[in-house]
């Protein structure tokens, strides 16, 4: 084989490697994420509410907030968490309460993530005045007060989920975004994305193909606290009577808890499971999140090889 015929070969096995690459650091993370104790420990409590919410129909059949029984009855066998004021089951309550959460943390944050991660790229990529002009959106939105402009959003739009998720989005991807636009910068000046730059590949294909690749962790991080974000900041809004009470979620199950003075009256099972049920979502977000810092931050994992 001659000299010309090894360089012919040469640029039909190149391109090959890259996607390899990039498939064996996704699929990295992934086993690393599964082998890890808080991140397996923290996907098994997310799967389990998931769960519970997909079979809220099959497990509580019928509309929860019917009055079915008598009010204020504590746990039972008849009614394992008791039953509310007005005499409605809290289990079915709970049950139906975390689909609506759920759906509403979920979507608040793949939307809000979404955001974040044009804003980032495009600010990191383009540079000068779209750099300029992006940042200045983003900050205009980060001095905002977070929960006034929540409850001004939320009194002045119709009521309902997608009022919720909007208001959420709205106001929950700025800080995403500076963080992503961060990470992307120090990616932009990589000589892998100059040699595309150099080669003609279009601002799209870099910005996505490239430079967000290798922003895995720190997106799933962002993603991890913007649901987290859309769960807490949904149950405060309806806790707080911003929200659609003839739905049922966490939130409106605190809201109705208040109302009937539950805890004036000691009637402690109908606040506790809707408010455990926030804290242990969020739990479970939390060790997912640690884990995947764990995984990708060096220091981390010196001090955890350390200890071992």
């Amino acid at each position: 084989m001659t000299a010309v015929d090894i360089a012919g070969e040469t640029p039909a096995t190149a391109p090959s490697a890259r996607p390899v690459r990039e498939s064996g650091r996704r699929h990295g993370l992934a086993r690393q994420l599964l082998g890890n104790k808080k991140a397996l420990s923290g996907l098994c409590l997310l799967a389990v509410f998931a769960t519970l919410a997909l079979l809220a129909p099959v497990l509580a059949p019928g509309d929860p907030s019917l009055i079915n029984s008598t009010g204020s009855q504590p746990p039972s066998g008849a009614h394992w968490l008791g039953t509310t004021t007005k005499g409605q089951d809290v289990l079915a309550l709970t049950l139906w309460g975390s689909r609506s959460s759920m759906f509403v943390g979920f979507t608040v944050g793949l939307a809000a993530t979404g955001v974040a991660i044009l804003v980032g790229l495009a600010s990191a990529y383009f540079g000068r005045l779209v750099d300029d002009a992006l940042t200045l959106m983003t900050n205009v939105f980060l001095l905002l007060p977070g929960l006034p402009l929540l409850v001004i959003l939320a009194a002045f739009l119709p009521p309902g989920t997608s009022t919720v998720v909007l208001v959420l989005v709205v106001t929950g991807w700025a800080g995403s975004a500076r963080v992503l636009r961060a990470q992307a910068r120090s990616i932009r000046g990589k000589d892998f994305v100059a040699a595309a730059v150099v080669t003609g590949e279009r601002p799209l294909r870099i910005m996505f193909r490239e430079i967000l690749p290798n922003m895995a962790s720190v997106v799933m991080t962002t993603l991890l606290g913007c649901v987290v974000f859309g769960i807490t900041s949904q149950a405060a809004l309806e806790f707080l009577g911003l929200g659609d009470s003839s739905v049922v979620s966490w939130g409106t199950n605190l809201y109705w808890a208040s109302s009937d003075g539950a805890l004036m009256t000691g009637t402690w099972w109908v606040f506790v499971p809707s408010g455990l049920c926030i804290a242990l979502v969020a739990f479970g977000l939390a060790l997912v999140n640690y884990a995947v810092d764990e995984i990708t931050n060096p220091r981390l994992r010196s001090v955890k090889k350390r200890r071992g």
